[in-house]
Protein backbone atom coordinates (compact mmCIF):
# COMPACT_ATOMS: atom_id res chain seq x y z
CA UNK A 1 0.00 0.00 0.00
CA UNK A 2 2.80 2.41 0.98
CA UNK A 3 4.63 1.54 -2.23
CA UNK A 4 1.52 2.37 -4.29
CA UNK A 5 1.14 5.74 -2.55
CA UNK A 6 4.81 6.56 -3.23
CA UNK A 7 4.37 5.76 -6.91
CA UNK A 8 1.26 7.95 -7.12
CA UNK A 9 3.06 10.85 -5.40
CA UNK A 10 6.06 10.43 -7.69
CA UNK A 11 3.83 10.46 -10.77
CA UNK A 12 2.12 13.63 -9.50
CA UNK A 13 5.46 15.40 -8.96
CA UNK A 14 6.74 14.35 -12.38
CA UNK A 15 3.49 15.46 -14.04
CA UNK A 16 3.56 18.80 -12.20
CA UNK A 17 7.18 19.39 -13.15
CA UNK A 18 6.47 18.46 -16.78
CA UNK A 19 3.51 20.83 -16.84
CA UNK A 20 5.60 23.68 -15.44
CA UNK A 21 8.29 23.08 -18.06
CA UNK A 22 5.67 23.10 -20.80
CA UNK A 23 4.22 26.35 -19.42
CA UNK A 24 7.64 27.99 -19.57
CA UNK A 25 8.16 26.81 -23.13
CA UNK A 26 4.74 28.07 -24.14
CA UNK A 27 5.32 31.46 -22.50
CA UNK A 28 2.43 31.00 -20.11
CA UNK A 29 2.06 32.86 -16.85
CA UNK A 30 4.12 31.82 -13.85
CA UNK A 31 1.44 32.75 -11.30
CA UNK A 32 -2.29 33.38 -11.48
CA UNK A 33 -3.38 35.07 -8.28
CA UNK A 34 -6.58 36.40 -6.75
CA UNK A 35 -5.91 40.00 -5.79
CA UNK A 36 -9.41 40.95 -4.70
CA UNK A 37 -12.89 39.59 -4.02
CA UNK A 38 -15.62 42.21 -4.11
CA UNK A 39 -19.40 41.62 -4.17
CA UNK A 40 -18.70 37.93 -4.84
CA UNK A 41 -16.61 38.83 -7.90
CA UNK A 42 -13.19 37.21 -7.88
CA UNK A 43 -10.54 39.34 -9.60
CA UNK A 44 -7.27 37.81 -10.73
CA UNK A 45 -3.96 38.88 -12.18
CA UNK A 46 -1.31 36.90 -14.03
CA UNK A 47 2.43 37.25 -13.48
CA UNK A 48 4.93 36.43 -16.23
CA UNK A 49 8.46 36.04 -14.94
CA UNK A 50 11.45 37.16 -17.00
CA UNK A 51 13.68 34.80 -18.91
CA UNK A 52 16.42 33.29 -16.73
CA UNK A 53 14.48 34.26 -13.61
CA UNK A 54 16.58 34.33 -10.44
CA UNK A 55 14.60 34.01 -7.20
CA UNK A 56 17.32 35.93 -5.34
CA UNK A 57 16.85 39.08 -7.41
CA UNK A 58 14.12 41.69 -7.75
CA UNK A 59 12.95 42.89 -11.14
CA UNK A 60 11.44 45.99 -12.74
CA UNK A 61 7.76 45.23 -13.30
CA UNK A 62 5.26 46.37 -15.92
CA UNK A 63 1.53 46.09 -15.18
CA UNK A 64 -0.97 46.04 -18.06
CA UNK A 65 -4.65 47.06 -17.97
CA UNK A 66 -6.79 46.10 -20.97
CA UNK A 67 -9.09 48.50 -22.83
CA UNK A 68 -12.77 48.30 -23.70
CA UNK A 69 -14.42 51.53 -22.62
CA UNK A 70 -14.82 50.18 -19.05
CA UNK A 71 -17.55 48.01 -20.65
CA UNK A 72 -15.69 44.85 -21.64
CA UNK A 73 -12.35 43.59 -22.87
CA UNK A 74 -9.93 40.76 -22.27
CA UNK A 75 -7.03 40.38 -19.87
CA UNK A 76 -5.01 39.00 -22.80
CA UNK A 77 -5.04 42.18 -24.88
CA UNK A 78 -1.46 42.92 -23.88
CA UNK A 79 -0.22 39.34 -23.74
CA UNK A 80 2.27 39.86 -26.57
CA UNK A 81 3.66 43.02 -24.99
CA UNK A 82 3.87 41.20 -21.65
CA UNK A 83 5.84 38.34 -23.18
CA UNK A 84 8.17 40.75 -24.93
CA UNK A 85 9.05 42.69 -21.80
CA UNK A 86 9.49 39.43 -19.89
CA UNK A 87 12.00 38.43 -22.58
CA UNK A 88 13.80 41.71 -21.88
CA UNK A 89 14.18 41.04 -18.18
CA UNK A 90 11.04 42.53 -16.61
CA UNK A 91 8.25 40.90 -14.67
CA UNK A 92 5.03 41.43 -16.63
CA UNK A 93 1.56 41.45 -15.11
CA UNK A 94 -1.88 41.25 -16.77
CA UNK A 95 -4.74 42.52 -14.60
CA UNK A 96 -8.43 41.72 -14.73
CA UNK A 97 -10.91 44.26 -13.34
CA UNK A 98 -14.66 44.81 -13.20
CA UNK A 99 -16.47 46.09 -16.30
CA UNK A 100 -20.04 47.15 -17.03
CA UNK A 101 -21.10 44.29 -19.33
CA UNK A 102 -19.97 41.55 -16.96
CA UNK A 103 -20.31 43.12 -13.53
CA UNK A 104 -22.68 46.05 -13.98
CA UNK A 105 -20.03 48.43 -12.67
CA UNK A 106 -18.86 51.98 -13.45
CA UNK A 107 -15.51 53.54 -14.41
CA UNK A 108 -15.14 54.55 -10.76
CA UNK A 109 -15.21 50.87 -9.74
CA UNK A 110 -12.62 50.04 -12.39
CA UNK A 111 -10.26 52.64 -10.94
CA UNK A 112 -10.70 51.15 -7.47
CA UNK A 113 -9.84 47.70 -8.84
CA UNK A 114 -6.75 48.97 -10.65
CA UNK A 115 -5.50 50.59 -7.45
CA UNK A 116 -6.20 47.39 -5.52
CA UNK A 117 -4.12 45.42 -8.01
CA UNK A 118 -1.18 47.80 -7.69
CA UNK A 119 -1.35 47.63 -3.88
CA UNK A 120 -1.53 43.83 -3.99
CA UNK A 121 1.65 43.68 -6.06
CA UNK A 122 3.48 46.01 -3.70
CA UNK A 123 2.33 44.17 -0.58
CA UNK A 124 3.52 40.89 -2.12
CA UNK A 125 6.58 42.35 -3.82
CA UNK A 126 9.11 40.35 -1.82
CA UNK A 127 7.28 37.09 -2.47
CA UNK A 128 7.16 37.65 -6.24
CA UNK A 129 10.51 39.43 -6.67
CA UNK A 130 9.07 42.80 -7.66
CA UNK A 131 11.22 45.91 -7.43
CA UNK A 132 8.78 48.39 -5.87
CA UNK A 133 10.91 51.32 -7.03
CA UNK A 134 10.58 50.32 -10.67
CA UNK A 135 6.91 49.59 -11.32
CA UNK A 136 5.42 50.68 -14.64
CA UNK A 137 1.66 51.03 -15.16
CA UNK A 138 0.53 50.56 -18.75
CA UNK A 139 -2.65 50.07 -20.74
CA UNK A 140 -4.65 51.01 -23.80
CA UNK A 141 -7.75 53.20 -24.12
CA UNK A 142 -9.78 52.73 -20.90
CA UNK A 143 -6.89 50.58 -19.67
CA UNK A 144 -4.56 53.50 -20.31
CA UNK A 145 -6.92 55.60 -18.23
CA UNK A 146 -6.67 53.11 -15.36
CA UNK A 147 -2.88 52.99 -15.59
CA UNK A 148 -2.71 56.78 -15.29
CA UNK A 149 -5.45 56.89 -12.64
CA UNK A 150 -3.57 54.52 -10.31
CA UNK A 151 -0.91 57.20 -10.07
CA UNK A 152 -2.55 60.58 -10.68
CA UNK A 153 -5.92 60.18 -8.92
CA UNK A 154 -5.80 60.59 -5.15
CA UNK A 155 -9.31 59.35 -4.36
CA UNK A 156 -11.39 56.36 -5.51
CA UNK A 157 -9.81 53.85 -3.15
CA UNK A 158 -11.54 50.63 -2.12
CA UNK A 159 -12.41 50.67 1.57
CA UNK A 160 -10.97 47.16 1.94
CA UNK A 161 -7.53 48.22 0.66
CA UNK A 162 -4.57 48.92 2.91
CA UNK A 163 -4.49 52.65 2.26
CA UNK A 164 -1.05 52.99 3.80
CA UNK A 165 0.30 51.36 0.62
CA UNK A 166 0.53 53.73 -2.33
CA UNK A 167 -0.86 52.41 -5.65
CA UNK A 168 1.32 54.83 -7.62
CA UNK A 169 3.60 53.65 -10.42
CA UNK A 170 7.09 54.97 -11.07
CA UNK A 171 6.49 55.37 -14.82
CA UNK A 172 3.57 55.22 -17.28
CA UNK A 173 3.38 53.67 -20.76
CA UNK A 174 0.07 54.74 -22.29
CA UNK A 175 -1.49 53.51 -25.55
CA UNK A 176 -4.17 55.93 -26.89
CA UNK A 177 -5.32 56.42 -23.28
CA UNK A 178 -8.64 57.91 -22.20
CA UNK A 179 -6.94 60.76 -20.41
CA UNK A 180 -9.56 63.54 -20.48
CA UNK A 181 -12.92 62.78 -18.86
CA UNK A 182 -14.03 66.40 -18.72
CA UNK A 183 -16.80 67.98 -20.76
CA UNK A 184 -16.16 67.07 -24.38
CA UNK A 185 -13.80 64.28 -23.37
CA UNK A 186 -14.36 60.53 -23.61
CA UNK A 187 -16.76 59.09 -21.04
CA UNK A 188 -18.14 62.41 -19.84
CA UNK A 189 -21.71 61.26 -20.50
CA UNK A 190 -21.17 58.49 -17.90
CA UNK A 191 -19.05 60.45 -15.46
CA UNK A 192 -20.65 63.89 -15.62
CA UNK A 193 -19.87 66.43 -12.94
CA UNK A 194 -17.67 63.93 -11.11
CA UNK A 195 -14.99 64.15 -13.82
CA UNK A 196 -12.55 65.96 -11.51
CA UNK A 197 -12.46 62.82 -9.36
CA UNK A 198 -11.39 60.54 -12.17
CA UNK A 199 -9.87 62.49 -15.09
CA UNK A 200 -6.06 62.10 -15.23
CA UNK A 201 -5.63 65.27 -17.31
CA UNK A 202 -7.26 67.30 -14.55
CA UNK A 203 -5.15 65.78 -11.76
CA UNK A 204 -1.57 66.21 -12.92
CA UNK A 205 0.54 67.45 -10.02
CA UNK A 206 4.19 67.92 -9.20
CA UNK A 207 5.83 64.53 -8.94
CA UNK A 208 3.85 62.93 -11.79
CA UNK A 209 5.98 60.06 -13.13
CA UNK A 210 7.75 60.01 -16.51
CA UNK A 211 5.28 59.05 -19.23
CA UNK A 212 5.24 57.96 -22.86
CA UNK A 213 1.97 58.51 -24.77
CA UNK A 214 1.18 56.74 -28.08
CA UNK A 215 -1.68 57.98 -30.30
CA UNK A 216 -2.91 57.72 -33.89
CA UNK A 217 -3.85 60.95 -35.65
CA UNK A 218 -7.10 59.39 -36.92
CA UNK A 219 -8.31 58.34 -33.47
CA UNK A 220 -12.03 59.11 -33.18
CA UNK A 221 -12.01 59.02 -29.40
CA UNK A 222 -8.77 60.77 -28.39
CA UNK A 223 -7.90 63.99 -30.26
CA UNK A 224 -4.24 64.70 -30.94
CA UNK A 225 -4.71 68.01 -29.14
CA UNK A 226 -5.50 66.09 -25.94
CA UNK A 227 -2.14 64.32 -26.06
CA UNK A 228 -0.28 67.60 -26.43
CA UNK A 229 -2.35 69.21 -23.67
CA UNK A 230 -1.36 66.34 -21.40
CA UNK A 231 2.28 66.81 -22.35
CA UNK A 232 2.04 70.55 -21.68
CA UNK A 233 0.56 70.04 -18.23
CA UNK A 234 3.17 67.41 -17.38
CA UNK A 235 5.98 69.73 -18.34
CA UNK A 236 4.43 72.58 -16.37
CA UNK A 237 4.94 70.53 -13.19
CA UNK A 238 8.44 69.49 -14.22
CA UNK A 239 7.65 65.93 -15.36
CA UNK A 240 8.89 64.17 -18.46
CA UNK A 241 6.31 63.29 -21.11
CA UNK A 242 6.97 61.95 -24.59
CA UNK A 243 4.15 62.00 -27.14
CA UNK A 244 4.47 59.93 -30.31
CA UNK A 245 1.81 60.42 -32.99
CA UNK A 246 1.32 57.80 -35.70
CA UNK A 247 0.04 59.02 -39.06
CA UNK A 248 -3.22 57.64 -40.47
CA UNK A 249 -3.74 55.36 -37.46
CA UNK A 250 -7.03 54.86 -35.66
CA UNK A 251 -7.96 53.81 -32.13
CA UNK A 252 -6.30 50.53 -31.13
CA UNK A 253 -3.64 50.79 -33.84
CA UNK A 254 -0.98 49.41 -31.48
CA UNK A 255 -2.57 45.97 -31.05
CA UNK A 256 -0.79 43.03 -32.63
CA UNK A 257 -2.55 41.91 -35.81
CA UNK A 258 -3.81 45.39 -36.73
CA UNK A 259 -1.45 45.90 -39.66
CA UNK A 260 0.52 43.80 -42.10
CA UNK A 261 3.79 42.76 -40.51
CA UNK A 262 2.52 44.28 -37.22
CA UNK A 263 4.30 47.55 -37.98
CA UNK A 264 2.72 49.72 -35.29
CA UNK A 265 2.74 46.96 -32.69
CA UNK A 266 6.48 46.58 -33.18
CA UNK A 267 7.15 50.31 -33.34
CA UNK A 268 5.24 51.14 -30.16
CA UNK A 269 6.87 48.28 -28.24
CA UNK A 270 10.28 49.36 -29.50
CA UNK A 271 9.70 52.97 -28.44
CA UNK A 272 8.42 51.84 -25.05
CA UNK A 273 11.56 49.71 -24.68
CA UNK A 274 13.81 52.69 -25.49
CA UNK A 275 11.86 54.83 -23.01
CA UNK A 276 12.20 52.27 -20.21
CA UNK A 277 15.88 51.75 -21.01
CA UNK A 278 16.40 55.51 -20.62
CA UNK A 279 14.91 55.23 -17.11
CA UNK A 280 17.24 52.37 -16.19
CA UNK A 281 14.53 49.71 -16.19
CA UNK A 282 15.99 47.78 -19.13
CA UNK A 283 19.51 47.19 -20.44
CA UNK A 284 20.71 46.99 -24.01
CA UNK A 285 18.93 47.62 -27.27
CA UNK A 286 15.36 46.50 -28.11
CA UNK A 287 15.08 43.00 -29.51
CA UNK A 288 11.95 43.65 -31.60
Amino acid sequence: MKKSICIIVLLFVVTLSYGQQNNKKAGKFTHELIYKIVNKDTLKLQIYNPVNFNSKKTYPTIVFFFGGGWNGGTIYQFLDQAKYFASRGMISVLVDYRVKNKHGTTPFDAVKDAKSAMRFLKINAEKYNINVNKIVASGGSAGGHLAAATTLIEGLNDSTDNLSISPKANALVLFNPVIDNGEGGYGYERIGDRYMEISPLHNIKKGAPPTIFFLGDKDKHIPVSTAYKYKEKMEEVGSRCEVIIYKNQQHGFFNKGKQENDRCYKETVREADIFLESLGYLKGKPTI
